[in-house]
């Protein structure tokens, strides 16, 4: 690939996220273009290539990998495929953008770390997308700043119902669970606006089976002494909930839909006897995504999400199942 020339990218299956995340943003932007899908059943690629105008059809993931056609691969397996796939794709000389959680563990997280490492020509980037588009960055900077005094306390929601309970994410062998699936992004929110790695206290499931949640509350402290606390859930009282609330001890922050703020997101601070607002620009995260991803393929432009942020992310919601007295994915 020479300067100026689309990045060259295949996805790994026919996920239901892959057109919002990946073909109708790569439409919309310069340096972007979806070569080539591969599927465990051809029919489904082939019928999804022709819906989404993807030129190849691949007969397995290894062939879309080790394709000299391909310069990027976009991994949206379910949860406990990640590792595997994403560390197969590096060997192949592969840059990789990697759907969220990052792989079943911190553990698995640290492996594919080093492989990246191992190669640093190669970009390795976790896909939150939220984090990519520029109203993350105003409302780490409120909760950063001044206006709110010294932080106190952290609190993120993350539920949503999926009561489709034959769904892969309710598959502890397929990496599932609500603190893999909605707990990642409620977990990577509370760790940004806090600014720095918590530590687990203390954790309760709701569970679909003896090795799946269905909803979590798991409490934390950060390195400044404030408390937090991670809500999450696919099935529960709390049926959609999705916000973010810091308070300090001059004032508090509330944020509506941080993972989609191009959908309504909005921040509210109410501090020292005064209110504001800041809204969310309206284009969507996942095209703020692909166009990061990109750059830092051709221009090694830097990115947010890289293997070692995947990894702090993984060491909490492993803390988190171990504090609940239930099992880390993939162990």
């Amino acid at each position: 690939m020479t300067a100026g020339d689309p990045v060259r990218i295949g996805t790994l299956g026919a996920a239901r996220i892959t057109p919002v995340a990946l073909t109708k943003p790569a439409r919309r932007i310069e340096g972007a273009t979806v070569v080539g899908v591969a599927a465990r059943d051809r029919a489904r690629a082939t019928e999804f290539a022709s819906k989404h105008g993807i030129p190849q059809v691949f007969d397995s993931y290894e062939a879309l990998i080790e394709s000299p056609d391909i310069d990027a691969i976009y991994n949206p397996l379910p949860n406990g495929l990640h590792a595997e796939w994403t560390l197969a794709a590096i060997a192949a000389g592969k840059h990789v953008l990697c759907e969220k959680p990052f792989t079943n563990n911190a553990a698995e997280a640290r492996m594919v770390a080093e492989a990246a490492a191992a190669k640093p020509e190669l970009v390795v980037m976790e896909a939150f997308h939220y984090r990519y588009h520029p109203f993350a960055e105003q409302m780490r900077a409120v909760a950063a700043g001044t206006e709110l005094g010294r932080v106190e306390h952290v609190e993120t929601w993350v539920s949503f119902p999926l009561f489709r309970f034959n769904d892969i994410r309710y598959r502890y062998d397929l990496g599932g669970g609500a603190m893999m699936d909605a707990g990642c992004y409620a977990t990577h929110i509370a760790r940004l606006l806090a600014g720095g790695e918590p530590t687990v206290t203390g954790a309760t499931a709701k569970r679909r089976g003896p090795d799946v949640d269905r909803a979590m509350k798991v409490d934390v402290t950060f390195p400044s002494g404030a408390t937090g606390r991670i809500n999450c859930s696919m099935w529960s009282t709390s049926l959609l909930h999705v916000e973010a609330r810091v308070r300090g001890d001059r004032g508090e922050m509330r944020v509506r839909n941080p993972i989609a703020p191009h959908m309504f997101g909005r921040l509210t601070v109410k501090a020292n006897g005064t209110k504001r607002r800041e809204r969310a620009a309206k284009r969507p995260t996942y095209e703020y995504q692909l166009e990061a991803f990109c750059a830092a393929v051709r221009e090694r432009a830097p990115i947010l999400t890289p293997p070692a942020d995947s990894i702090a992310n993984m060491t909490v919601i492993d803390a988190a199942y171990i504090a609940a007295g239930m099992k880390p994915r993939g162990t």
